[in-house]
Formats: C-alpha cells, sequence, structure tokens
C-alpha cells in the first residue's frame, strides 16, 4: 500500500475522526434564546458558538463603523467572506476560539474530505438546520443543494445575500452561517496571527435594528 497514502490517511483520522468527550465549561452565553434544539446536537454548545462568533463580527465591524448593527454585520460578514477574503484572525476573539477548540471534538460535525468546506454537510448538526429554516424558498433551495450533494458556502451564499437578515430571528439559519462561513475556515487559520486585545462590546441580541442604508447594493459582487 501506498506509505502517503496511509501517512494522509492517519492525519485525517487524528483531525477528524478520533473525538474526546467535549469537556467545554466557559459558557458566556448560556441566558441566551436557544439556538438549535434537535435529538443528538449540543444545544448549549451550539449557542455559544453562534453567539460568540456574532458578538465577534459586531466588534469587528464596529471597529470601521461605531454605528454598526448586528444586522449590517450579517451583511458585510456574509458578502465578504463569499466574494471577497476576510482577514479571520482579526475577527476572532480568544472567547471563540476556545469554543471552535471544543466544536472540533463534535461528532460528524467536521468532513476532512470536502473539497468545498470541512463542514460535514450529510451530518446531524446540517440535518438539524435543513429541516428547521423558516423561510421557505430558502429551504428549498439549502435543501436542494443538499440533495444533489452541490451545497457550497458560494452556491448557497447567493440567494443568502438577499435574505441575511432573517439570520436575526432564525437562528437555525444563523447557525449554518456561523458554521460554514466562519468555524469551517478556521481550520486554515494561523492563530499566531490572531489579534485579541480588541475591545469587547455588548450585543443586544434581541434588538432588531433599522436596515443599512447600503443594503441596496447587498447582493452584488462590487
Amino acid at each position: 500500500m501506498n506509505p502517503n497514502f496511509i501517512i494522509t490517511f492517519l492525519l485525517v483520522f487524528t483531525l477528524f475522526g478520533c473525538k474526546n468527550p467535549n469537556t467545554f465549561s466557559d459558557y458566556k452565553y448560556s441566558n441566551k434564546p436557544k439556538t438549535i434544539t434537535c435529538d443528538g446536537v449540543n444545544p448549549k454548545l451550539y449557542n455559544e458558538a453562534l453567539y460568540s462568533f456574532e458578538e465577534d463580527i459586531l466588534n469587528y465591524y464596529k471597529k470601521t463603523n461605531p454605528k454598526s448593527t448586528l444586522v449590517n454585520a450579517y451583511s458585510q460578514f456574509i458578502r465578504t467572506s463569499i466574494y471577497g477574503k476576510l482577514k479571520y484572525e482579526d475577527i476572532i476573539s480568544e472567547h471563540t476560539l476556545k469554543v471552535f477548540e471544543a466544536l472540533k471534538d463534535e461528532s460528524n460535525l467536521w468532513d476532512a474530505g470536502n473539497p468545498r468546506s470541512y463542514l460535514n454537510y450529510s451530518g446531524s448538526v446540517l440535518k438539524c438546520v435543513s429541516d428547521n429554516i423558516e423561510d421557505q424558498p430558502l429551504k428549498t433551495t439549502f435543501n436542494a443543494l443538499l440533495s444533489t450533494n452541490s451545497m457550497s458556502p458560494k452556491l448557497f451564499g447567493t440567494p443568502l445575500l438577499s435574505k441575511y437578515r432573517l439570520a436575526l430571528k432564525d437562528k437555525h439559519l444563523a447557525t449554518y452561517i456561523a458554521l460554514d462561513l466562519f468555524y469551517a475556515k478556521l481550520f486554515k487559520l494561523d492563530f499566531s496571527k490572531a489579534t485579541f486585545d480588541k475591545q469587547e462590546q455588548k450585543v443586544d441580541f434581541n434588538k432588531t435594528p433599522e436596515a443599512p442604508k447600503s443594503n441596496t447594493h447587498a447582493g452584488h459582487n462590487n
């Protein structure tokens, strides 16, 4: 047998196949509304993952626009993630890095063999998301991409760009965004470049902000 194949297999198995019991306990958002509650899914950890991600992107975009809201942050983040280049090491907080380390141990969440994303599109978490997306046209598109093995951040990101505001109330959709457009990208991140010195700001997750004035071009690749 090819020795290179054996080495590659062992690396993949080590990173994605051998999961340890989740011992994460540093919960900051345990008092926030639940995100996903499907059987076999760790709701407490995914709550933490989503709210920590949302706080990170809001803090990041507030650095250039202090009046930025969470809906602004979602709009800019999704557009830049799909069509531009994001410096994830400038976005991620130290707490979110700890959450990511815990997510690495989640059973069948990741797929090292997925050429489009490290996220496992046939896993239980994505099944939970696909069953519970509230917007029917978006749900139909999501499930069609999954069923035809065509799912990718860019393909689903295109219809998502015009409906990013839904992430504020549809936490299943928001969980997908956090996992595929953020956490899945962190596997290739050099954490030595992460900047953890930014000032964290309180996020009102229940507030529905005004639509951004630049919303007209949210769906275009500028």
